[in-house]
Formats: C-alpha cells, structure tokens, sequence
C-alpha cells in the first residue's frame, strides 16, 4: 500500500484486510488537512484530518454512505436512521476514490444484509488507487470513464476520407487482384513439370527441352509479374494512405479548433496531441500495409479454395478442416484484443500528459526541485503502460502460435491423406505436389489473416479516439442564419444573463448596459465571476439563461469569426508563440505591413525594448516566450490585440505582469487607444481603473454597485469602498514591511554592525 497508509496496519486484525480507501484533503471548515477513511469487512476506520490517530466504527446493517458536490468540495457522509453521524470534505480530484468507496461500503452492507462475508483481494487500480474487486485486473471505476469498447466496424466510418480517391482504390483493387492471380501460377506449373517431366525422366524417359522450357518461361514470368504488379499496388496504395491520413489529421485538428473552450477544458494537452499524432499515424500504417495484406490474403485463400477444389474436392475438404477451429480462436481473441487495445491508449496518453505537463512547466518543476517527484509521476504512468500490455501480451502470445499449431497440424492431414490418395492411384504426386505448394500459400495467408486481428483492433481503437473528438459538437454553435457585422458600434447589453459551470451557477441574472466607446471597469473580489462575464463577451462560453445584445442583435446571431475579428484581447497570462517578434504582434492580422506593426509596438510601450534585442522585430521568441521578461511578453500581447484596430477591448488583468513604472506607460498608451473602443477592464489594482467611466462590482455572480470612482468612494458601506480600504491597508502594511527590511539591511551592512551589538548589550 501507499506510504500514506503504513500506521493503518497496527489497526488492523491479524484477519483483516482493506477493501478500499479514501485520502480526505479538506478539514471541516475547508482548510487543506490530511485525513483518511479505511473500509475493511467489519469496521470503518477513519483517520481525521490533522489527527494523529485512527478510530473505528463498526458496520451495522443500517448505515449508508454517499458522497456529494457542492459548491466544488467533495463531501462524504456516513448516515443510519436517525440521520448523519460523521462528514468529511474532500478536493474534486479524490472524487473517483470517493465513489469507489461508496460502491464498497453498499457491496459490503448487501453481504451484511445477506449474512455473507466478502473479501476481495487487496489489490489497487494502478490509474486512481480504488481496490479492485475480487477475481479482476480491470477497474469498475476507470472502465466506467470510456464508452463501448470499439467496434472493428468504425473502421469503416474511414470511407469518407477515402472517398476522393476512389479511382486510385479501384485500380490498386485490380493490381491486387492481378498480383495474386499471378502468384498462384507456378503451383500449377509445377503438376505438369512434375507428371509430364521429371517422374518420367527419373523412369528412363526423354524429355522435351522446349516443354521444359516454356515451363521454366512460364515460372519466371508469372515471378516477374507478380513483382511488378505487387510493386505498383503497394506503392498507389501507399500514396493514397498517407493522404488520407493527411487529410484524417487535417479535418480532426480543424474541428479541434472550432470547440468550445469547456471541451479543453476537460482534456489534457497529452490525450490530444496522442490522438492526432500517433492515432493517425497508426490509422494510416494499417491502411497502407495491413488493410493491403488483409485483401491480398482473402483473395489468396478464395482463389486458392476454388483452384484447391478444381483439382481435388477430397483433398481440399480434408485441407479446410482447421479453418473452423482458427475462426472460433479469432472470434473468442478479438474482443480481448479490442478493449486491450484501447486500454494501451488511454494508457498511453496518461505517459504524453506527464510529458505535456512537465516540460512546459520545467521552470516551475526546477525552481521548487521537484525533478523527483516528476520522475516518478512518469515512472508511475510507465509502469501502467507495461502492466497493461504484459496482460494483453499474455493472450496475444498464446493464440498466435496456436494458430500456427493449427495450421501445421492441417498440413500433416494433408500429407497423410494426400499419400492415401496416391497409393490409390486417385491422384498423381504431381497434383499432390502442386497441392502442398498451394496449401503453403493458403496456411501462411490463413496464418497472416489471424495476425492481422490485432493491427485491426488497434486501428479501431484508435479510430474510435479520433471519431469521438469528430463527433463531439461545440457547445457555441454557428447560426443558421448568421446576421451580418461589417462596422460594429459596440453596443453591449447584457440581459438577464446566467451561466453555470455544470452543477454550480457562476453567474445569475446579471443586467449590464454597456454604451459604444464607454471604458467599464470590472471589479470585485476573487471568484466574483468577473473573468466568466467576459468569457461569455467574447462567447468563449454560451449563457444558459437571459442573453448578450451586441448592436441590437442577440451575440449567437454573429457569425463566431465575423464577431471576433473586432475584439482585442489582452489576457491576464499573456502567452507568445515561437517565432520573431513581428510575427506575434501580426498574429490577428497576418498581412499587416512592418509600418502598422511597429505603430502598435509603439502605442504599447514595446518599440524600445525591442531595438535593444538582438535582431530587433525579427528577433526569435522561445515557446511561450522564453527570453522575455513579464512586462515584455504582457507588451507585445497588448500590441498584437491594438494592430486589429478592434471595436470591443477587453483586457483582463492587463497590467499584473508589469512593474508600476511600467504599468503608467501602458495606461498612457491606452488613454488614447481607448477612444472611441468599448473597452472592458478587469484589474487587481483598483487605482488603475480611476480613469474608466464607470466600475462595475461583482460579488457571487452578480453586479452590485455601479457607478464611478468619486461616487462608488463617496458611499461608506459601499463594496467598493470596502474593497479600495481594504486594498490601501495591503499597501501600507506592505510598504512599511519594506522599510523596516531596508532598515535592517541598512544596519547589518554597517562595518561596525557587530561590534556594536555587544557593546550596545
């Protein structure tokens, strides 16, 4: 078990073991505290947060445990009939270990009920660290996250990206057709060399050079064709596989691109970039390659059949007798093989996630030496990737040698039989020979056939993880008939407006009127919902009650594009990409000229530090701006949303990244840049937004003051005032903080500072 867990064990009986376990997080009044819940056959026990020791409650066929959410806090809470006994809080991220609690205790309270006694194995899921059930590799928890395991049928859904290429398709159809027939002739050619030449030349007879000949012809023509045309087959196939797996990872990244932010929301950047990488990539190895051989082996084996009964029906019924027993094998695999398979994914990509959060975040990993800690997340999520295909290699290894076995085992039936046959003058060795060289071809394709079970049911996997980003539909929607927006005014009115992230309501019935070219400020506390009202602006998100007015139209009649082009946003984290610094400014507008690049780096406040650079505006930026300080990346940020010329500015928290020297060029910068836009602002410092016509202040979802600076401060027990006093106090404790440290830096550099001290004692 977890470190976390060793004290447990002097609690337990001798015949005791856990059946699942929960790590609580939260104390009662919210605070982070670690805590824990046990449950073993007989008893609860619980370990409360920031307590040293564990007590136990014993299980009685009245009790009832559930879990909850409320307000984002897990809750979980142990109740009998006369109501709640105990409740624990918990962070969302416990909250699969939390459920899979709750289905233990009722599990066990039904065996109470029963008066039976039940005790799975003490064994954990190596993903979210639920205990298993009895008799199980797999977790009820984790299985319970994916839908139906894939169908080999999705693999189909591919045709309307092979649809472009139909004619290729039907011709490499026809080059496989002819290649097989080609490497079905020297078999044939071989009854007549071996009854009409060689069995009469061993008997003392002479032979017929130029039969010999044209047999010898025949052979290397039907080898040279069946190169020739198994060349060209392979090669257009190969061409029209990597085009539609071009064109598969081309439609899936820009139908990535037009969801809406809560799908991102709920998906790491590892499972994405797995999906489009190395699905696609295992999508087209299957088409080009294995989709080929799986066509040639059933024309083989269907051309071999009919040329197998034409020369022997006996003998071919007796060498079709171990394809019964190697379809059952296939069936009772595949199923095996298709969830294994999509397990190994999502696997996989918990392995990607590991990398796309560390190495973006190397700096932070570095700075708090957690290169350990990381080193192990990987080592953790390696060792479920082996675990995982060591099970699936398990079957896999067994069923393809049984098949071989299988097939071996037909061969010899065939020889003994086809001996049979000779001795009884049925059939020549010629034929018998021509028969054992087909039935090679046949086995062998028989034998790549069942192989070929396993590169499909990873290409269905991996197809059924593109088609669920392809069939997901974006919660912001285009309309159906899209009004037009060719000069906006930047009107905005919000009415009646709410939105909800799932369960929890973040904004309710908000009414704003916001008039062209007036500056709103956006204040209030933390979780106000001030960052949501502009998300929802900018309909990063769709209200789900009451509406956005944008010049007099509802905001979902605009074209998304249309109504983009005309904001300017300048984010809290300002985020670069790698390239030259012009290139980031003119990230909105690609055809800007160096001239109209330059003004906005002016207006922004970047022109100068940018000359200093060492290639000035085609100096290149590292990922995510590496090389540039915050107030250098916050200034480009704010030029590339100036050089759009945008109707509606929304700069949320604009100027957290710059120092205050800093922070008044950007505000004498936006002073005129302000004028004539609708701008909204959201700012920590509330000194900042002195300027703007009105501030608006939010508390739980909704506006409760309006007005400006002068009115808002002339209110005592306003929000406002409440907030800016509350403020001034932090930079005042701040600011003497500051200079009681200058003070005793001041006097610890005196030379004569430690002399002085016991002088003074």
């Amino acid at each position: 078990m977890d470190a976390g867990w060793r004290p447990l064990h002097d609690e337990l009986a001798s015949d005791e073991n856990v059946l699942g376990s929960l790590e609580v997080d939260l104390d009662a009044q919210g605070r982070y505290a670690s805590g824990a819940i046990a449950l073993t056959p007989r008893r609860l026990l619980v370990r409360e947060p920031g307590a040293p020791g564990w007590t136990a409650r014993e299980l009685a066929p009245g009790l009832r445990l559930s879990a909850s959410d409320q307000g984002g806090v897990g809750r979980l809470a142990l109740h009998d009939a006369g109501g709640r006994l105990a409740h624990w809080r918990y962070t969302l991220g416990r909250a699969p270990q939390a459920a899979r609690l709750v289905e233990l205790f009722e599990a066990q309270q039904a065996a109470l009920r029963e008066g039976r006694r039940w005790r799975p194995d003490e064994a954990h899921c190596p993903r979210c660290h639920a205990a298993l059930p009895p008799d199980s590799e797999d977790c009820p928890q984790c299985e319970r996250e994916t839908a139906a395991p894939p169908s080999t049928w999705v693999l189909l859904r591919l045709g309307r990206f092979a649809r472009p290429y139909r004619g290729q398709l039907l011709l490499g159809f026809i080059l496989t057709l002819a290649s097989t027939a080609a490497t079905l002739v020297p078999p044939y050619l071989t009854i007549p060399l071996m009854d009409d030449v060689l069995i009469p030349f061993q008997n003392g007879q002479r032979i017929d050079p130029w039969q010999v000949g044209w047999l010898l012809a025949g052979l290397l023509g039907a080898a040279l064709a069946a190169w020739g045309l198994g060349w060209a087959r392979t090669y257009l196939l190969a061409l029209v596989s990597e085009r539609i797996g071009a064109d598969l990872r081309t439609t899936t990244f820009e139908h990535l691109l037009q969801l809406s932010l809560d799908y991102f929301g709920g998906k790491r950047t590892g499972d994405l970039m797995a999906r489009i990488g190395s699905e696609t990539d295992r999508i087209c190895v299957f088409l080009s390659l294995h989709a080929l051989d799986f066509a040639t082996d059933v024309l083989m084996i269907l051309m071999t059949a009919v040329i197998l009964f034409s020369i022997s029906p006996s003998l071919a019924l007796v060498t079709l007798l171990p394809l019964p027993f190697i379809a059952w094998m296939i069936h009772l695999v595949r199923d095996r093989l298709r969830t294994g398979f999509e397990k190994i994914d999502r696997v996989w990509s918990e392995v990607t996630n590991v990398l796309a959060d560390t190495i973006p975040g190397i700096r932070v990993v570095k700075a708090f030496a957690q290169e350990s800690r990381e080193a192990g997340r990987f080592r953790d999520a390696n060792r479920h990737n082996l675990l995982v295909n060591d099970r699936l290699n398990r079957t896999w290894s067994l069923f393809t040698p049984t098949v071989s076995l299988l097939t071996e085992i037909g061969l010899l039936v065939v020889w003994g039989f086809g001996v049979w046959l000779v001795s009884r003058g049925q059939i020549s060795v010629g034929v018998l020979t021509a028969f054992i060289a087909y039935i090679g071809r046949f086995y062998t394709r028989l034998d790549s056939m069942s192989r070929i079970v396993s590169v499909t049911q990873k290409a269905a996997a991996g197809a059924k993880r593109i088609f669920d980003i392809l069939d997901h539909v974006s919660n912001v929607p285009e309309p159906a008939r899209p009004v037009p927006l060719a000069a906006p005014q930047g009107r905005i009115e919000l009415r009646d407006v709410g939105f909800r992230y799932g369960a929890r309501a973040v904004i309710r019935g908000l009414n704003l009127s916001i008039r062209p070219g007036e500056m709103i400020g956006l204040v209030g506390h933390s979780g106000s919902g001030k960052s949501t009202l502009v998300n929802l602006i900018c309909r990063f998100y769709d209200v789900t009650d009451g509406s956005i007015v944008v010049d007099g139209n509802d905001l979902r009649q605009y074209r998304v594009a249309d109504y983009r082009r005309h904001i300017g946003l300048v984010l809290q984290e300002p985020f670069l990409f790698f390239g030259t610094i012009a290139e980031n400014i003119a990230y909105g507008r690609p055809d800007a000229t160096r001239a109209e690049i330059v003004a906005a780096a002016r207006a922004a406040h970047a022109h100068e530090f940018i000359l200093r650079l060492p290639h000035g505006y085609d100096s290149l930026v590292g990922e995510r701006g590496q090389g540039l300080s915050g107030g250098e990346r916050q200034r480009i940020s704010i030029a590339r949303a100036l050089l759009i010329d945008p109707k509606i500015l929304i700069l949320d928290e604009a100027t957290s990244s710059v120092d205050t020297e800093t922070e008044k060029e950007i505000q004498r910068a936006l002073d005129n840049l302000v004028q004539g836009r609708t701008t909204i602002a959201i700012a920590h410092r509330l000194s900042t937004l002195r300027r703007a016509d009105r501030l608006v202040v939010m508390d739980r979802g909704q506006v409760v003051e309006v007005g400006s600076h002068d009115e808002l401060m002339a209110r005592e027990d306003g929000a406002y005032r409440r907030l800016y006093d509350a403020q001034a106090r932090q930079v005042d404790t701040e600011a003497d903080d500051g200079e009681r440290r200058s003070h005793l830096i001041a006097e610890a550099a005196l030379p004569d500072a430690g002399a002085a001290s016991p002088a003074k004692a």
